[in-house]
């Protein structure tokens, strides 16, 4: 996308016209620089070993489209009560997720799925745990619009951010003029979701030949994670740690809940009742509760749901068609705490973007602190 050409400004905020940590301007977009950029991955897919290229990225966005998808990101303006932002389920702190088994609506009342990570988010084909989003665009039209989350209409958010004079200043001079509208909101939310990228992580280094970083424990964990034994990489393949399909692993619900039947309630596919979409590992450390339900509160727990015996929390009367590599590998003890000691090594935040401390509608912005609490 190419730089609009700027109006002149009498507002006090003025977009930033340099490209996110990471990126490069070029031909007027922002471009992501990282290891993989000059690695080839098979028809794109971003699944392969050490040094394979990642998959295509949501990328080309001016800066200023970028920021102002910042600042969009932190403001409650965009419910239609002021007081929740897509911040609110998605928070720097916590990996860009909430902490939480299930995200909090607004009345109060408890999502029956957490909240996934943001960080690399720009590299996915599909969206939520049932992937059933093709696009960024597509996908925060759910939380926007939805009544039981940001509960807003797109006449009232298009109204909100119209009646606004900063907005409308500063969509000027992000999109060149023109009147704003919902398809603009849309880019420049998925402007800023996309530069949040994290490929600059310990395990990074020592994939690209920096093998001094891990310690011998951490370099066992990537060898079991890596394994036939385990086959954690059949589906969490490097380097995106996903590979982006569906999978039923028979993951166990909170206590007294339904089953979730995930993909199949999209599909109607039975073969994917109780399928979710892989997610990536990456920041794995920070976004605790685990699955799709938060059912596990560590990592602990989690991969020790995979050496539990294929279908073991499979509730009875069920028949789920589980993926291949969910089977019995027998991972000892000291195995499993390897394999912990490894997802730590994929953490990275180093590229942060600037957390604001105000937002142009004047309400406060929402989960701008950088320490959980």
């Amino acid at each position: 996308m190419t730089a609009p050409a700027l109006a002149n400004s009498s507002s006090e905020w003025r977009l930033s016209e340099v490209c996110p940590a990471g990126f490069h301007l070029r031909d007027g977009g922002c471009y992501l620089q990282s290891f993989y950029s000059g690695y080839s991955s098979l028809q794109q897919s971003g699944v392969g070993g050490l040094k394979t290229g990642m998959p295509p990225l949501r990328e080309g966005f001016t800066a200023q489209q970028i920021d102002l998808g910042r600042l969009l990101f932190f403001d409650p303006l965009l419910s239609v009560d002021g007081d929740m932002a897509c911040s609110s389920c998605h928070q720097p702190a916590r990996g860009f997720s909430d902490g939480l088994a299930g995200s909090i609506g607004r009345h109060g009342e408890v999502m029956h799925r957490s909240a996934p990570t943001l960080w690399n988010v720009g590299f996915l084909r599909e969206l939520f745990w049932d992937a059933r989003a093709k696009s960024l665009e597509e996908q925060m039209q759910g939380p926007l619009f939805s009544q039981e989350e940001m509960a807003n209409t797109p006449a009232q958010l298009l109204k909100s951010l119209q009646d606004n004079a900063n907005y409308r200043d500063l969509f000027n001079q992000a999109f060149g003029g023109g009147t704003l509208s919902l398809e603009q909101v849309y880019t420049a939310l998925t402007a800023f979701q996309s530069s949040l990228v994290s490929l600059g992580s310990r395990y990074d280094l020592y994939a690209n030949g920096f093998h001094e970083v891990l310690t011998q424990p951490e370099i066992e964990g990537m060898n079991v994670f890596r394994s036939f034994v385990a086959r954690c990489a059949e589906c969490h393949t490097p380097p995106a740690f996903t590979n982006q399909q569906i999978a039923v692993i028979g993951s166990p619900e909170p206590k007294g809940a339904a089953l979730d039947i995930g993909v199949a309630a999209i599909t109607g596919d039975a073969s994917q009742r109780g399928g979710f979409k892989v997610p990536t590992l990456r920041n794995i450390e920070l976004t605790a509760p685990y699955m799709h339900s938060g059912r596990f509160k560590t990592l602990r727990e989690t991969v020790a749901f995979y050496t539990g015996g294929r279908g073991h929390a499979v509730p009875e009367g069920e028949h789920l068609s589980l993926h291949w590599h969910i089977w019995e590998p027998n991972l000892s003890d000291h195995e499993l705490d390897l394999l912990v000691a490894f997802l730590k090594t994929l953490t990275d935040q180093s590229f942060m973007p600037v957390l604001p401390r105000k937002v142009p509608s004047g309400l406060a912005p929402v989960a701008t602190d950088i320490f959980t609490h």
